[in-house]
């Protein structure tokens, strides 16, 4: 299962609260777009009242922005803030791997083995698919951290660069050639070394992030406009 923030609508607000964010990390509502509450309830047919607050949790969340006068906003990243989270994720996920490895056996090597084989078929499939392989690959690891705040934040910031990531892989990333990158961790956790795990891992995430602000850069996307930071490109696979 890929990172989720939520489990299955039980309430209203619950509802809301999936179907929202289902939208900002596939997209559907753009970084700075204004969340209608009476579009998304009659869509959701339901009150305003479970809307609004799934707006809250969402803004608690920084996934949305509540400004007087304007309303529920999506949050938008800039370039510098983009790098920042994988920078962050890179130490957590690095985190969760070690932790993991105490729980590395036979079948959880074999596991890894079919996340890559459905990585590499859904490279074939297009960037979607691909992005919803690569992070079930980086959940299954993580759960096997068995730290359930830690997996939360590593989760948080998968769904914060989510959108950047879509738009990226649908316009210039090629993934199906980007598993090399996965094979190099599965062989590391193989390896038995939890130190060099947690290595590979680190410098598995942070080698996207050069590439995606370039992209977000040369495209003219809102992320890049609003951010200063010179990063350079590095040429590597996605993570």
């Amino acid at each position: 299962m890929a990172f989720t923030r939520a489990p299955a609508p039980g309430t209203a607000p619950d509802e809301a609260y999936l179907a929202i964010l289902a939208g900002i990390r596939s997209g559907r509502y753009e970084p700075g777009e204004r969340l209608i509450p009476e579009a998304i309830a009659q869509e959701l047919a339901m009150s305003r009242m479970p809307v609004r607050e799934a707006f809250q949790r969402l803004a608690n969340e920084g996934l949305v922005v509540i400004r007087p006068n304007r309303g529920c906003v999506v949050a938008g990243l800039t370039v510098d803030e983009i790098f920042e989270a994988f920078e962050i994720r890179s130490v957590l996920e690095g985190l969760a791997v070690r932790l993991a490895m105490a729980r590395v056996d036979a079948a959880v090597l074999a596991e890894l083995d079919d996340h890559l084989s459905r990585m590499q078929r859904a490279g074939e499939a297009g960037g979607d698919a691909w992005l919803a392989a690569h992070q079930a690959f980086h959940a299954y690891i993580c759960g096997l951290s068995r730290r359930p705040k830690l997996i939360a934040q590593i989760a948080a910031l998968h769904i914060a660069v989510e959108p950047y990531m879509r738009v990226w892989l649908h316009h210039v990333a090629r993934p199906s050639t980007a598993t090399q990158a996965q094979n190099e961790i599965v062989a590391a956790i193989r390896s038995g070394d939890a130190a060099r795990a947690e290595t590979v891992m680190r410098d598995h995430v942070m080698r996207t992030a050069p590439k995606l602000a370039a992209f977000l850069r040369s495209s003219g996307y809102p992320a890049a406009r609003r951010s200063a930071q010179s990063v350079q490109p590095a040429a590597s696979e996605s993570t």
